[in-house]
């Protein structure tokens, strides 16, 4: 099957460090973890607390210099391996290779014309890393024994990715080999680049990427070294941060949800070749097949020969693409930036408010989300609003008022003000929000656009500064869109004009689109909603989407938690981030970072 497998540890040569005592290094991994589990910082203070945490990770990495297991050819000498591997244990390899597409990185090249909704991948369920298949192996001794991996599938397969990549025999090798030696998640950022992300939505989840992910290096790395369970894992020789990190790169920009062997739950994978597919905007067209036991991927449009196979990752804003995947997609129909809002506790009407945003299912204090498109805000978004800006006369409408269940399904529909001085106080609010949000950050949209002409910027500066600026963007138009919303209702309320009245037949409408507008809302129970959770499905963070061909996803299949989020909740099960629903679900959470 192609070169023999050869791997190599670097203990000597190649810039290794003089060698450091266990003491000495357990000593060093324990300031690590006390440091990463002390209590959050105060506010204004997580750059600071980055600073320390990212010093005492580089000292690490300095006395762990050259002690990494690596691969001693190039990852492109090891596709034939991996296509004759994938044939082998009957994949379908006959309509594509894998080619090397330049700032895409690697991908999926056509050999043949391929028809839209073809079926022209599939892979078994053998040839799938999972979570069962890491209970299976050298790892399952401490599997058994740590609530941790129990808890926790990602960290599972991070794990098991490792131990295997350590095996000289192991059946995923030709895999394993194919996958990139770095990635371009922010886990891999320097300091300097990471700093251009400060002010940005997305930098407090950076910043809790990394150190989650320290935390939990330190506690593996103490856990081989001290666990009898622990004893037999090729870990407990070469462990180093960099090891860890390219693990939890590879499944953060990788795992997929599939269903297990009989169909009852939901479980982690890693599927090989389908991950080389690159993205681009769509739909999902790739299932789980329970009865041939394999996943399946149809193609998204027609391709003609030597053209590339692209398939859709999901509905994830660039931020998270950003973060959890290592690239930029500029032209995103999906992106949007989070806003945080909340009605204050002391505020006198607070009780009033939280009551009739209780009914309708929306919690006093929430995660929205601020769209690229048109509308910039979701239903659930205008409703909370125009509750926010009632006056307590409106309020006791919708709580006493003739029909005031009825009144709360509308709050969502933009066909039917509360009145039109409480579309003036929203839009009004909504408009100076936005724009207080683009004074906190150091540069102008324009002065970001200077510096990405600069030739000699680094791949992760421009990703940063691409990502940056998309927030500016959408900040910019949603502040702009509050300013037209509100001078439209001005208007509206200078010329008298009467606020539209609604049938019976309307109640039960709340979607604000004209396509949506024809969709019943389903109001959710208050408490079923987290502070700090999106309300609707699109916008779930890290949501793993599903689609046809055997099992369909449900609109609201809760986000499966990242490798990095980890010991932030042990005390949850799998079944938390994995609902159980006998659901095929995929959502490629994809290498695009060659």
């Amino acid at each position: 099957m192609g070169k023999k497998s050869r791997v190599k540890t670097q203990k000597s040569g190649s810039g290794a460090s003089a060698v450091v005592s266990p003491k000495e290094m357990l000593n060093l991994i324990s300031e690590l973890l006390q440091k990463c589990s002390s209590a959050a910082p105060s506010a204004g203070k997580e750059w600071e607390e980055y600073i320390q945490i990212r010093g005492l990770v580089e000292k690490i990495r300095k006395k762990q210099k050259g002690l990494s297991v690596v691969f001693e050819s190039s990852r492109e000498d090891y596709f034939p391996d991996l296509m004759s591997w994938a044939t082998e244990n009957g994949a379908s390899c006959d309509g594509f290779t894998v080619t090397n597409f330049g700032t895409e990185g690697y991908g999926l090249r056509a050999t043949r014309d391929i028809k839209a909704e073809e079926l022209f991948l599939w892979i078994p369920r053998k040839m799938l890393m999972t979570v069962e298949s890491a209970q299976n192996s050298v790892l399952g001794p401490l599997y058994s024994q740590d609530r941790i991996l129990q808890a926790m599938g990602n960290v599972t397969l991070a794990l098991h990715l490792l131990c295997e990549r350590a095996n000289v025999t192991s059946p995923w090798l030709p895999y394993i080999r194919s996958l990139p030696q770095e990635y371009d998640t922010p886990l891999y950022y320097q300091q300097e680049e990471v700093e251009l992300l400060l002010a940005t939505q997305a930098v407090q989840d950076v910043l809790s990427q990394y150190k989650n992910t320290a935390r939990q290096y330190a506690y593996f790395y103490k856990l081989v070294q001290t666990h009898p369970a622990a004893s037999n894992l090729p870990l407990k020789d070469t462990f180093t941060f960099d090891d860890y990190r390219w693990a939890v790169s590879s499944v953060m920009t990788r795992q997929n949800q599939i269903p297990t062997e009989d169909g009852s739950r939901v479980t982690l994978a890693l599927i090989p070749l389908w991950d080389m597919c690159n993205h681009t905007n769509g739909l999902i067209t790739t299932g789980y097949n329970l009865e041939d036991d394999r996943c399946e991927c149809v193609a998204l449009q027609d391709y003609k020969e030597n053209e590339q196979i692209y398939i859709f990752y999901g509905t994830r804003s660039n931020a998270e693409f950003v973060i959890h995947n290592g690239f930029f997609f500029e032209d995103n129909a999906h992106d949007r930036v989070k806003i945080k809002l909340g009605v204050s506790k002391s505020e006198r009407l607070y009780a009033m408010k939280a009551e009739v945003l209780a009914r309708a299912g929306i919690p006093a204090s929430c995660v929205f989300a601020l769209h690229c498109n048109e509308p910039p805000i979701s239903a659930q978004l205008l409703a909370f609003l125009r509750v926010f800006c009632m006056t307590e006369e409106e309020l006791k409408d919708y709580l006493l008022g003739e029909r005031a269940m009825n009144k709360i399904f509308t709050l969502g529909n933009s066909e039917f003000p509360v009145s039109w001085e409480n579309e003036i106080k929203l839009w009004t609010f909504l408009e100076m929000r936005a724009a207080l949000l683009l004074k906190t950050y150091k540069t102008t949209s324009e002065e970001d656009r200077t510096m990405l002409e600069k030739p000699d910027l680094s791949l992760h500066s421009r990703v940063a500064i691409q990502l940056r600026l998309a927030e500016k963007h959408i900040l910019e138009k949603v502040s702009s869109s509050g300013q037209a919303k509100r001078q439209h209702f001005q208007q509206k309320l200078e010329e008298g004009a009467l606020l539209p009245h609604y049938e019976e037949s309307d109640i039960a409408l709340l979607e604000n689109t004209e396509a949506d507008t024809k969709l019943p809302i389903i109001l959710r129970k208050l408490e079923e909603v987290e502070e700090g959770q999106e309300i609707q499905a699109e916008e779930h963070n890290h949501l793993l989407n599903g689609e046809k061909l055997v099992y369909r996803m449900e609109a609201d299949v809760e986000p499966v938690q990242e490798v990095q989020s980890a010991l932030d909740s042990t005390g949850s099960s799998e079944k938390n981030g994995q609902r159980e629903v006998a659901k095929r679900t995929e959502e490629n959470l994809k290498e695009k970072s060659d």
